[in-house]
């Protein structure tokens, strides 16, 4: 793991601590697990990730949708299961575009995933995109 991607999963773990499930990054074409909590780590292997991850890869689209409809700024998508919330989010800059998922076991009260966003955007003042594009797995 780079320093880009290390500095990615600290922000998120820092804010999920032992909640966190997994973070992963995709782009178009491939996805890379950055982390997985042991316990996810074993229903992974069960689970058709690719599969998974090409669902995700839908928010290229309502991205660029919603940026065209709305007059605000499209930040992240969560979406909430049974045991666990699901949040998405872009890297982005005038040339490239790297999903960021991670997902954290449900709580009382729920996360501010506002906090998270902006935390996660904020890392861009430090590493360009590109340091982030998924290593195919």
């Amino acid at each position: 793991m780079g320093e880009a991607t290390a500095t990615l999963v600290a922000t998120v773990r820092t804010f999920g601590g032992e909640a966190l499930r997994d973070v992963w990054l995709f782009d178009q074409w491939t996805h890379q697990k950055l982390y997985a909590r042991d316990d996810v780590e074993d229903r992974l292997d069960n689970l058709d990730v690719t599969s998974f991850i090409d669902n995700e890869r839908y928010g290229y689209i309502t991205r660029d949708t919603y940026e065209s409809l709305y007059y605000a700024d499209y930040d992240y998508t969560v979406r909430g299961f049974s045991s666990f919330e699901l949040f998405r989010t872009f890297l982005t800059d005038d040339d490239a575009r790297v999903g960021v998922l991670a997902s954290f076991d449900r709580t009382e009260g729920g996360y501010d995933f506002g906090t998270l966003s902006a935390e996660v955007q904020a890392i861009l003042d430090e590493y360009p995109v590109s340091e982030f594009t998924p290593v195919d797995e």
